[in-house]
C-alpha cells in the first residue's frame, strides 16, 4: 500500500503527535534526524516548535506522508533560504520514513514528494539537504537524483571520538 503525502496540511494535536513519535521511532532506530538515541518526546518537542514557528511565519512547508491507517508515516520539511542572493533554492530537513515501513519505495516516493512540492513553489530551482556521512544516506539521495556538492569532512561530532562528514547535496529542478 502506497502512502499518502500532502503539503501543508492542517495542524492539529494529533498530526504534531505523530510527528513526535515518528521523530522519535527514527532516531531510535538509528536515523540521521538530529539526534543520537535514546531520545524522547520531551527532546524531540522543542525541535518540533522550531518546524511550526517557519510554518506559521510561511518560511516552512510541511510533506506529510500517511500509511493507510492514517498515521503519519514520513515527513519532510521545505525551508525558504531567506538570503537575498539564495532565494531560488530550498533546503529540506527532517526527512523520515518509519522504520516499520523502510524497504517499500517510501522513501523514494517522500523525496518525490518534495520535488513536487518544491517545483509548485515561485521562483525555486533548486533542492538542498545535507545528511551524515557514514550513514548509507547519500546513495540514498543520489539515487533519487540529488548530486554531492560538498562535504565537510568531521563536522559532525555523533559521541567522543565519533565524527561524521556533513555532506552537502543538490537536485535541480527543471520545470517542464
Amino acid at each position: 500500500m502506497a502512502l499518502t503525502f500532502e503539503v501543508d496540511p492542517a495542524f492539529d494535536r494529533e498530526l504534531r503527535d505523530g510527528i513526535t513519535a515518528l521523530w522519535v521511532d527514527v532516531s531510535n532506530a538509528g536515523g540521521a534526524v538530529g539526534f543520537v538515541p535514546p531520545v524522547t518526546g520531551d527532546e524531540v518537542r522543542p525541535e518540533l516548535v522550531k518546524h511550526l514557528a517557519g510554518m506559521a511565519e510561511g518560511r516552512t512547508h510541511l510533506v506529510a506522508g500517511r500509511d493507510e491507517d492514517g498515521a503519519v508515516a514520513a515527513t519532510a520539511f521545505l525551508t525558504h533560504n531567506t538570503h537575498r542572493l539564495m532565494r531560488h533554492w530550498i533546503g529540506v530537513y527532517t526527512v523520515m520514513v518509519h522504520p516499520r515501513h523502510q524497504g517499500k519505495g517510501y522513501g523514494r516516493a517522500l523525496m518525490a514528494a518534495t520535488a513536487d512540492a518544491a517545483l509548485g513553489l515561485d521562483g525555486i530551482d533548486a533542492i538542498r539537504l545535507t545528511c551524515r556521512g557514514g550513514t548509507g544516506a547519500d546513495r540514498f539521495y543520489a539515487s533519487c537524483g540529488y548530486k554531492e556538492v560538498g562535504r565537510v569532512p568531521n563536522a559532525i561530532r555523533v559521541d567522543e571520538g565519533d565524527y561524521r562528514d556533513d555532506v552537502i547535496m543538490l537536485l535541480p529542478l527543471f520545470r517542464p
